[in-house]
């Protein structure tokens, strides 16, 4: 059994919320209405506080339990949040960030996975506003169910349509399922760029932002991992509940997996570490005066092949990004540094690579098999990938 915490915002489609709790609730979960003040001149609060037993909260200082307050404690017991219907307006302020009622606030306090059901005129739900919100969030990991394609109460006629009951719950329950199939697994990752130093002003690096590695770290989590975080300097915010271990440099990368690895069940070496330093870094800035400069540099150890051939049972990923040749590339490195898997891309490729929010990988299998994804977010990227892990350790777990 599961708290969910269903959010009611104020779309005609509010009476579906109604059938959506009662299936909720007949599946053994329980649900714990939270409405905006749109939503309740459409439906009563009270029909939900009779259908669910449990009280149901509008404003953000209802305090159904006296002393507690109410947006922390729900936001913290609960396992899911569900909103359906969710209107334009209410997805707009998700995006924003905003906490200008219980709903939104709840949104904003709680670690667990949002699923959305939009309700809306198709007009507004194809507005480019509106899809470039669904885009932002989603690149966040909250995950939305698509609406349905019919006649709306205006008479319109097109997709905005909130999804029909079985697939909301449908969702729902997969949502859950997710959130425990990597309980008790310990996720390695590693992120960002490395900078090997040149003097104390300047140092060799490279473009990447580390999204992609917190992207994975974030879908780890999301699926019941405990994940330690090694990541290079980024302006990230790091994920709730990772551990993370800060570096800067590539031998500082590598001194931290070989610490971690032994202790961990899946290593997922996502960041892009400078393949080499300069031989020696000076103690002082080099001065332009000071004519020609030549930098020498050499080899850093390779962090993924060094703890490959001793894997064991483990599962090891390795990510390539590449300029040409970008599949030959890859398979070559998956065989030679005896990879499970492997995510290539093509940097050059327009919304692929380093700076940007989404990527388009393929995917690489020891198996032979290739599987090419569409470009989408980082986070739906980094979703797929845990979900071939998911895969792949299934098995060994006799599952």
């Amino acid at each position: 059994m599961a708290n969910i915490l269903l959010g009611v915002s104020g779309s005609i489609a509010a009476y579906r919320a109604c059938d959506v709790a009662r299936e909720l609730m007949r599946q053994g979960h329980r649900v714990q209405v939270v409405m905006t003040r749109a939503a309740t001149r459409l439906i009563s609060p009270d029909t939900f506080a009779a259908l669910t037993g449990n009280p149901v909260t509008v404003d953000v200082f209802d305090e159904p339990v006296a002393g507690e307050i109410a947006h922390i404690k729900l936001a913290q017991v609960s396992d899911l949040v569900l909103i359906a219907p969710a209107t334009a307006h209410t997805i707009a302020r998700l995006t924003l960030g905003l906490a200008d009622d219980m709903l939104t606030t709840l949104a904003l306090a709680t670690r667990a996975p949002i699923l959305i059901a939009p309700a809306m005129n198709p007009t507004m739900w194809s507005h480019p506003a509106t899809q470039a919100h669904v885009q932002t969030l989603r690149a966040r990991g909250v995950e939305f169910i698509d609406p349905t394609y019919g006649v709306m109460a205006c008479g319109d006629e097109g997709w905005g349509k909130i999804a029909d009951t079985p697939v909301i719950v449908q969702a729902v329950q997969q949502r859950l399922c997710r959130a425990h199939d990597l309980q008790g697994v310990h996720v390695l990752i590693t992120a960002g760029p490395t900078y090997e130093p040149i003097d104390p002003v300047r140092f060799i690096g490279n473009r990447s932002s580390g999204k992609m590695g917190y992207a994975l770290a974030e879908a780890a989590l999301a699926h019941g991992a405990r994940v330690t975080l090694i990541t290079g300097p980024t302006a990230l915010t790091p994920p709730a509940g990772a551990e993370v271990v800060p570096v800067r440099t590539a031998l500082q990368m590598y001194e931290a997996v070989q610490e971690r690895f032994d202790a961990c069940d899946v290593f997922i070496a996502a960041a892009a570490v400078a393949d080499y330093r300069p031989e020696r870094a000076l103690r002082r800035k080099h001065k332009r005066t000071e004519g020609d400069w030549t930098i020498r540099l050499v080899p850093n150890p390779d962090i993924l092949a060094s703890v490959a051939t001793r894997k064991g049972q483990r599962i090891v990923v390795g990510f390539a990004a590449e300029t040409d040749k970008a599949l030959q590339h890859a398979a070559q490195k998956l065989k030679r540094k005896n990879l499970d898997l492997i995510a290539v891309n093509d940097v050059l490729e327009a919304g692929s690579g380093f700076e940007v929010d989404t990527n388009r990988l393929t995917l690489l299998y020891a198996d032979g098999r290739v599987e090419e994804l569409p470009q989408m977010s980082k986070r739906a990227c980094a979703e797929r990938v845990i979900e071939a892990v998911v895969e792949r350790l299934t098995p060994a777990r006799g599952e």
